[in-house]
């Protein structure tokens, strides 16, 4: 991506796999972790509660937590953009940061709200499947 930036005016940026980038990671973490908890927890508090199918209940769950995960990569995208994107003082410092936070909760939300929903229906459907045949 740095080496794309000359083709829009903007110098290339490189940036050292260092300390202060690896802190990235734990704030990444700390923020990630929670919409697939809640996404799962949802999902299968609506399928205890009513009689719903798995893909009804999972459906459910994904566009009750649609527009907080989208508000909150949307935020935080343009709040960190100007320090990854813009070259100035003091961004060399952080830029790798906001680069593993950036980019690591856009394609977190994009796992949450795709791959996540599949996988869990074809869990449950699997889970439902056999507390079916053990009741029989």
């Amino acid at each position: 991506m740095g080496s794309l930036l000359p083709l829009i005016g903007v110098a290339p940026l490189s940036q050292p796999f260092d300390m202060i980038t690896m802190l990235g990671f734990l704030i990444l973490m700390g923020t990630v972790v929670n919409n697939p908890i809640l996404v799962v927890d949802q999902a299968r508090r609506r399928l205890h509660d009513k009689t719903l199918s798995v893909q009804e209940a999972v459906s459910q769950a994904v566009q009750t937590r649609l527009r907080p995960i989208a508000i909150t990569t949307l935020t935080t995208l343009c709040g960190l953009s100007p320090l990854v994107f813009l070259p100035g003082e003091g961004t060399e410092l952080y830029r790798g940061v906001g680069a593993i936070v950036l980019f690591g909760l856009l394609g977190a939300a994009v796992v949450t709200v795709t791959f996540l929903p599949a996988l869990m229906i074809s869990v449950l459907k699997i889970t439902e499947r056999r507390s079916a045949r053990s009741r029989a």
